[in-house]
């Protein structure tokens, strides 16, 4: 019966949402009623003793707090600080001034979709030291996405390109990553290099070609013609402020990025610099630039309130998105869905490569339709072992695809944060931004389930 009533409530809102209701009232609303008939059922709970307000009424909205809490502190607070910096390199040129700086020499390659398969691949590697796939996003739409329209494919293909940079969740310091290798009874340096590592290398491959045919061929469909800008040493346009800034300031974009790839685990320990230090540090230097351009103390603070009004944007658009996704995602766990799922494919007996795929099956249905990687994943992690042991096959040949295919789904969904994002710095809709994700991110899963079929042969 959880089971049923859960899938109805899904398929309500998911109904609500491709009517185009709003996403955020919509999925919490859904929460609301999962987490009031578990309780009510008696299928589960919504708070612990301790944390329990004492009310089934109150918990709901204690459980939205504590949420809206712990996203608004951490990642929230990442999401509104690059999504601000992003608009304050806009609003003082430095976008266009990368372009008109980084295009000529990209344009002698003559095929700009080349450039966009490279630059996922690029990404990939990037998402080495930015664990957030949509911190990571907001930085390449700052720096990638601008030289991607500027050699002339279209806002929705370069978008795609960005959001799916980092569909594997493959950093060594991935909070996914550690959970699957201890988990799985592996030191994490080792997990992520002799299991993830040579997964993802094949996924180069694959998903950059897909990314190439892909784009080229839906754009050619959509009617998009490929009309790389015209660029010259000097601003293009003396009317429009975005083309006024000088070309140094190119470098004023990449100097977040470049701070926190250079004290990162993989170069400089001894200094710690995070997303946020990055982007102040990133607004600082930019405001300073300013000055000595304009000489115009009151006009640089004036324009740093764009860099404000992006964290309130973010907050209200992004952060909540975020935050209604998993008090959905909460309410589907409360009803027990997970567990009746798992008891059930186990029941019917299937063999262990069987029961991967299903379990593989349930990560990415569950990613999609609450729009997380995280939520689906980390519940079901914890109850691996136990289907492990009883399907008779090593932990890891479940946690590795589990974990993979909660990221690459999560890419296809239009809630999830990398996609909201994404899709509204491009001020495009995050719905037309799935569908260019959707071919590439399928070649993705199936080099995910190809390779632990490999791994599972080859042990």
């Amino acid at each position: 019966m959880a089971l049923v009533i859960s899938l109805i409530v899904t398929l309500w809102i998911g109904y609500l949402i491709y009517k185009r209701y709003k996403p955020h009232a919509v999925l919490a609303i859904g929460g609301f009623i999962l987490m009031y008939l578990a309780v009510i059922l008696g299928y589960g709970t919504i708070l612990d003793v301790k944390a329990s307000t004492g009310s089934l009424l109150f918990d709901t909205f204690e459980f939205l707090r504590k949420t809206l809490s712990s996203r608004a502190a951490a990642l929230g607070l990442n999401i509104m600080c690059v999504g601000a910096f992003a608009r304050y390199m806009d609003k003082i040129g430095a976008s266009r001034a990368l372009v008109r700086l980084t295009i000529k020499p990209r344009l002698k390659l003559k095929s700009p979709y080349i450039v966009l398969a490279s630059s996922w691949i690029l990404g990939m590697c990037i998402g080495l030291c930015i664990n957030s796939a949509s911190g990571l996003a907001m930085l390449l739409m700052v720096t990638v996405y601008p030289i991607l329209i500027g050699l002339g494919v279209s806002k929705v293909a370069a978008t795609a390109a960005v959001a799916s940079t980092l569909c594997f969740d493959w950093s060594p310091s991935d909070t996914g990553t550690i959970l699957s290798a201890e988990t799985s009874g592996l030191n994490p340096v080792v997990y992520w290099t002799d299991y993830q590592v040579p997964i993802v290398l094949v996924a180069f491959i694959v998903v950059g070609i897909l990314h190439y045919l892909t784009q080229k061929y839906m754009d050619k469909k959509d009617g998009h013609v490929v009309k790389p800008m015209e660029v010259t040493d000097a601003p293009t346009d003396k009317t429009v402020e975005a083309d006024t800034a000088p070309l140094y300031y190119a470098i004023l974009p990449v100097i977040p990025l470049s701070l926190i790839l250079a004290f990162s685990p993989l170069w400089i320990k001894s200094v710690k610099v995070n997303i946020i230090n990055a982007m102040f540090i990133g607004l600082a230097i930019g405001m300073a630039c300013e000055f000595i351009r304009k000489r115009d103390f009151k006009a640089v603070c004036a324009d740093v309130q764009v860099f404000f009004d992006g964290m309130g944007m973010q907050m209200a658009n992004v952060v909540t998105l975020i935050v209604a996704g998993e008090v959905f995602a909460k309410g589907l766990t409360s009803m027990g869905v997970i567990k009746t799922l798992i008891t059930g494919s186990q029941n019917a007996g299937f063999s262990p490569m069987l029961m991967m795929l299903v379990m593989v099956a349930i990560i990415a249905v569950s990613s999609i339709v609450m729009g997380s990687g995280n939520a689906p994943f980390f519940a079901f992690a914890a109850l691996t072992p136990a289907v492990a042991q009883a399907s008779g096959i090593a932990p890891v040949l479940f946690l590795l695809p589990m974990h993979f295919a909660a990221s690459i789904a999560r890419t296809c969904s239009p809630i999830t944060a990398v996609i909201v994002v994404a899709a509204g710095m491009a001020n495009i809709s995050p719905f037309d931004l799935v569908k260019r994700t959707a071919i590439p991110m399928a070649g993705a899963m199936l080099v995910n389930v190809a390779m632990t079929f490999f791994y599972y042969y080859k042990g």
